[in-house]
């Protein structure tokens, strides 16, 4: 992890963050979603850290240089896409929390990204989040995907 990451991730676990902030797996999910996201999204602070948050500026400066790290490595000539995941004790990186933030970014226009997911494209390229996804049940939201999709 970066030097930035590692201070993003310090103030995300700290005290001092917004009770409702991502954690930092979460958030790089989320801003990679807004990236990713056909139209502008102007509230993506409320959704990162909570509704009026007030997040210093030195870590909104962090966040955003994240999110134009992101969105250079996919708009580059060769997409790149470095994604923060968890590393499990075991070695194997853990993609959930990452998937459950980029799927916030999905919330916002539910409709757009629905539309997305029908299309043969959209449906490759949403299928290796969804199968990430639970259910509050614990239950795959994937097998719904697959129908929806096919």
């Amino acid at each position: 992890m970066t030097d930035i990451l590692t201070e993003l991730d310090a103030y995300l676990c700290s005290e001092d963050s917004p009770p409702d902030s991502l954690g930092l797996s979460d958030l790089d999910g989320f801003l990679t979603g807004v990236v990713c996201t056909p139209f502008p999204v102007a509230n993506w602070v409320d959704v990162a850290f909570g509704a009026g948050a007030t997040v210093p500026r030195r870590i909104m400066e962090m966040v955003e240089q994240r999110l134009a790290e992101i969105e250079a490595g996919l708009s580059s000539t060769t997409p790149a896409l470095e994604p923060v995941f968890w590393q499990a004790p075991e070695g194997h990186a853990i993609a959930m929390d990452w998937c459950e933030g980029f799927m916030e970014a999905v919330k916002l226009n539910v409709t757009t990204w629905d539309e997305f997911g029908q299309s043969e494209i959209g449906a490759k390229l949403m299928s290796p989040i969804l199968v990430h996804m639970f259910d509050d049940d614990g239950n795959s939201m994937f097998a719904g995907a697959i129908h929806t999709c096919g």
